[in-house]
């Protein structure tokens, strides 16, 4: 019993020790113990660290722009310092440049009955927005004079994106050579992309006159394109010496399909009918001509 009697005294002993208490024993040292609960405080305490901000979550900075970019294959030759002061000299407003460009846009043989002729529409013009202008058209057949020629010089001058203001002079050299004409026109895109011309003539004798043009460009595919193209002429007042009569004098519709081989050189095929009304017909009647014709034509339109 004697020995039993110390292993039942340290087995009773050992579960008290184990088991926690939160009275303080006497004679312990009470800030020892502060001590040691102040660091988990201060965990439970402290904010949580913020998400890192990233992308579109970043506030704006103050830092300046990176360079602009440029992919110039003159950068690699030239001294950057000649590139700047090039660049500026081209985005200067008093030094904008000047274009120029001279169009056959109609150049063709017409195949009808009787005399075969032919027929040209150019115009060549120098400038950017605001452009000097020269047109030349004219027609006639094959073995005789020409029918019809002439010449015109006008300033063309922007007045949005779409349309221009023309003034300028027109001179005929057939069939009157005499005539000289003040000449005021608009030129421009029309909605749905309808390249409209249309023109005033105050003659030196005083006569009064007009034309009206409109064309547009169906592309079949990216060479093969479609063009019907309308011209109407009028006059104020009969016109006997150049055998035209009041109102609507006459009328063109052609249709021409052409293919471009290069954005600058395109054959083309068409027809063409035209019609002589009111008292310009019975001039045509008069002279034994006729009132209204149709061409089969064969041409070219090409720029540079």
């Amino acid at each position: 019993m004697k020995r039993l009697l110390p292993f039942a005294l340290t087995t009773v002993a050992m579960p008290a020790a184990a088991q926690p208490t939160d009275q303080s024993m006497p004679g312990m040292d009470m800030s020892q113990h502060a001590d040691r609960q102040k660091p988990a405080q201060q965990a439970a305490n402290q904010p949580e660290p913020e998400a890192e901000q990233t992308g579109t979550n970043q506030s704006p900075g103050s830092a300046p722009p990176p360079p602009i970019a440029h992919d110039r294959p003159a950068d690699r030759y030239y001294d950057p310092a000649a590139m700047a002061a090039a660049e500026m000299a081209m985005m200067d407003l008093h030094s904008s440049p000047s274009y120029h460009q001279v169009l056959f846009d109609i150049a063709e043989y017409q195949a009808r009955e009787g005399k075969d002729g032919y027929r040209w529409d150019v115009e060549a013009w120098l400038g950017d927005l605001n452009r000097f202008v020269v047109r030349s058209q004219g027609e006639g057949s094959f073995g005789e004079t020409i029918d019809r020629a002439e010449l015109q010089v006008v300033y063309s001058k922007a007045l949005d994106p779409w349309w221009n203001l023309q003034l300028g002079v027109r001179h005929d050299f057939q069939p009157s050579s005499s005539r000289t004409y003040a000449t005021l026109g608009v030129e421009g895109l029309a909605p749905y992309q309808f390249h409209t011309l249309g023109e005033v003539f105050l003659s030196d004798k005083g006569d009064l006159t007009a034309r009206l043009e409109g064309s547009y460009d169906q592309r079949i595919t990216q060479r093969l394109i479609f063009q019907p193209r309308l011209e109407l002429n009028l006059s104020a007042q009969g016109i006997p010496a150049q055998r035209i009569g009041a109102g609507l004098s006459n009328a063109e519709l052609g249709l021409r399909l052409r293919y471009e081989i290069s954005h600058e050189f395109a054959p083309y095929v068409g027809v063409s009918w035209t019609w002589k009304s009111g008292q310009t017909a019975d001039y045509a009647r008069l002279d034994g001509r006729d009132t209204s014709e149709r061409s089969f034509v064969l041409g070219i339109r090409t720029w540079f």
